[in-house]
């Protein structure tokens, strides 16, 4: 009854917009003028079907970020997109890892835990949540795919995917030098890349370096820090691209990351509105990776209506860190951890055009993913006695896909697709245990078109995340995957000058076995309690999206986007099982019921160049924390971030002073009640949080050549 009411409101909201989106354009597209002198908008070209098309014909509720977007709203790392995405939800608490979802669904908490919403990079999937924080250097497009992408992507895209991709050497010579400064935490970015021909017609390269440091806004007054919270990263990206033989193009990548960070880190803090930066721990929280990886990707047409794609990739990160262990003053624990995970895959697929009206894409994947880990708990109390826990993983996963496009008429498409994943994995710790699972994803879309720039349509999708093994004691060895069902309805409209359209989309997530919060539960055998990764049980999600993009004036334009949703978990049945305690409340910890950002840029002539006046705002509602209370669950308050900008451009000269967070609003990223401290059996000071960046305030200077 109630997917009833949904879907019809849904149709309702489409008539009323006129058709109003549901894949969602770029918040800064490039620009061109018409015959007459008006502003409009380029065409947007994505990849979110594995395949080259204009944004305003996928069926597939996409927002692209441009290259243009990420300068000019100082989209300085891949999690910054959220800012701007209307649906997806980023938090982060450590240098590596973040926890993200898109609609409510695929919230990944731990790093242990495959992610939720796929992250991948110029078509390689990224197998943690790490690289959320890495620079945006020399990115050319950000492409986040809402709802469930397995089809084509493959497994743990329930919620959707962020897809990378970066700039690739051509035979033209071209490069940009740019630098950022801000203050007060010393945050700088000094970055660098260069690209051209090293065979003109045969050989081209393209080498990318960069440093991005900051001291963060959280002290630590018990050991004298300042910069708590510090990060320094760097990067060496290189890419080499031959247009072989026989119209064959061969790309190959290579990176290397290194990160100095900190692990979690929090302060104690009486409550959720308590805002307390002072993280007085008596062990300096410490963490560093090192991440490397090359990949091969070959582009062959095999015959005039098939082309073939293989793509093979190996990455590498290691880790070390030490941390306190209960966040307190209190000499009680000291943590400390070690690992390494490979991950290597291989990828083809066919793109066949068989007539006119059809044509299909099909290939297989295959990984395999090994993980080495090792961490040593110091009790304090207990006169540094040491627990010490080792584990090692080996994950295979194989996957067949195949997705038909038929047009059915010249302006109406109908697209099915069918994906199998089989996944194995073996875990070694100290006992050993197997995970394993075979799923099927399907998807199917009919979209409508009435011209060019108006298009409808509706999607059924399944998607499907692996699950995996629990640590010695747990009770429930092996925790299984979780899968949800998503019903959409969207379009998109544009004026026919282009220079205005809206887009939206509405959607009905049915969320099963949802591999929630990590918990703490009593040790088979007796002995104390063990940390777990659990199945929480069953959930839903419904709600609606919305993208404007206008440019009012040639001189002024108008950006902006919004969510509302309702994310709630509708059985617990399957935590109260494994735990033997309730949920505290049917909300999905961190997920906002809504989202707002919205944005405008005025331009001025000025000389030989332009001054761009940019202001904008981004608000998220209220979240729940962490908890393990059966009776309370503390609320997160909802916040706004101004932000604004005063960019001069001249030639390819930019210069640029900027502030985020103008008004200093204080909020938290991430927070866990005190509960989880007490459940563990150690004393606890209070709740522990982690505040939000404050205002920065800084310059940027950019030349491309």
């Amino acid at each position: 009854m109630r997917l009833t009411t949904i879907l019809a409101t849904s149709v309702a909201a489409l008539a009323l917009t006129a058709g109003a989106a549901a894949a969602q354009t770029a918040p800064a597209p490039a620009q061109t003028a018409d015959e007459d002198g008006a502003a409009q908008v380029d065409d947007i070209i994505v990849t979110a079907r594995k395949r080259s098309e204009r944004l305003a014909d996928v069926p597939v509720a996409v927002t692209a970020v441009t290259e243009e977007t990420i300068e000019r709203r100082q989209l300085t790392s891949v999690r910054d997109v959220a800012a701007i995405t209307p649906g997806l939800n980023i938090n982060s608490d450590a240098a590596g890892r973040g926890f993200l979802s898109i609609r409510g669904i695929g919230i990944t908490l731990l790093d242990n835990v495959q992610p939720g919403v796929g992250i991948f990079v110029d078509g390689v999937y990224q197998a943690n949540t790490s690289y959320l924080n890495s620079p945006t250097l020399a990115v050319e497009q950000i492409e986040v795919l809402r709802g469930p992408q397995s089809t084509l992507f493959g497994q743990n895209t329930l919620g959707g995917a962020i897809n990378v991709t970066t700039k690739q050497p051509s035979d033209d010579v071209e490069g940009r030098v740019t630098a950022t400064y801000a203050g007060p935490d010393d945050y700088y970015i000094v970055g660098a890349t260069v690209a051209g021909p090293l065979i003109p017609g045969v050989l081209q390269g393209r080498l990318t370096a960069g440093t991005q440091s900051r001291d963060g806004f959280i002290e630590n007054s018990l050991l004298g820090y300042d910069d708590a919270n510090r990060l320094q990263q760097d990067t060496v990206r290189g890419s080499l691209r031959w247009i072989a033989p026989a119209d064959a193009v061969v790309t190959l990548n290579a990176y290397y990351d290194t990160v100095e960070g900190t692990g979690p880190l929090y302060a104690l803090t009486t409550g959720p509105t308590d805002y307390r930066s002072d993280a007085q721990t008596n062990v300096r929280s410490e963490a560093t990776y090192d991440y490397s990886g090359v990949n091969l990707k070959v582009d062959l047409p095999i015959s005039s209506s098939t082309d073939m794609t293989a793509l093979v990739s190996y990455d590498r990160r290691e880790n070390e860190g030490s941390s306190d262990g209960d966040f307190q003053p209190l000499p009680l624990i000291e943590s400390s951890t070690f690992g390494t995970l490979e991950t290597t895959s291989a990828e083809i697929r066919f793109d066949s055009e068989w007539s006119d009206n059809f044509s299909t894409l099909f290939g297989v994947f295959a990984s395999n993913q090994t993980s080495d880990q090792s961490s040593t708990n110091t009790l304090v109390f207990l006169g540094g006695a040491q627990v010490t826990a080792t584990s090692f993983s080996d994950a295979n996963i194989v996957g067949v896909f195949g997705t038909a496009f038929w047009d059915i008429q010249p302006d109406l498409e109908l697209t099915v697709g069918l994906r199998y994943d089989h996944q194995e994995i073996d875990f070694q710790s100290a006992i050993d245990s197997t995970y394993e699972a075979e799923e099927i994803q399907p998807r199917i879309a009919l979209r409508k078109k009435f011209d060019e720039n108006r298009m409808v349509y509706a999607s059924i999708a399944r998607g499907f995340r692996g699950g995996g093994t629990n640590g010695p004691g747990a009770p429930n060895p092996i925790f299984d995957g979780d899968s949800v069902w998503t019903y959409e309805l969207g379009s998109k409209l544009a004026s026919p000058d282009r220079t205005f359209s809206i887009q939206g989309a509405v959607f009905y997530n049915d969320y099963s076995d949802m591999i929630g919060q990590n918990s703490l539960a009593p040790m088979v055998g007796g002995g104390g309690i063990v940390g777990i990764n659990l199945n929480t049980g069953d959930a839903e999600s419904y709600g609606v999206e919305v993208e404007v993009d206008a440019q009012l004036t040639e001189a002024w334009s108008v950006r902006g986007g919004a969510m509302l949703q309702r994310a709630r978990i509708t059985d617990d049945s399957r935590y109260v099982e494994t735990t033997g305690r309730q949920l505290p409340s049917d909300r999905i910890p961190f997920n906002p019921d809504w989202t707002l950002n919205l944005q405008t840029d005025y331009v001025v002539p000025l000389g030989r160049g332009d001054l761009t006046f940019t202001g904008g705002v981004v608000g998220k509602g209220d979240r729940v924390g962490s908890s393990l209370s059966e009776t309370f669950s503390p609320k997160l308050t909802s916040y706004f971030l101004a932000n604004a900008s005063l960019i001069y451009r001249i030639d390819n000269l930019e210069m640029a002073i900027f502030s985020n967070n103008l008004f200093d609003e204080e909020y938290y990223e991430s927070y866990i009640d005190s509960s989880v401290l007490t459940v563990a059996g150690l004393p606890a000071l209070g709740s522990l949080g982690q505040i939000g960046d404050g205002r920065r305030v800084g310059v940027r200077v950019g030349y491309s050549f």
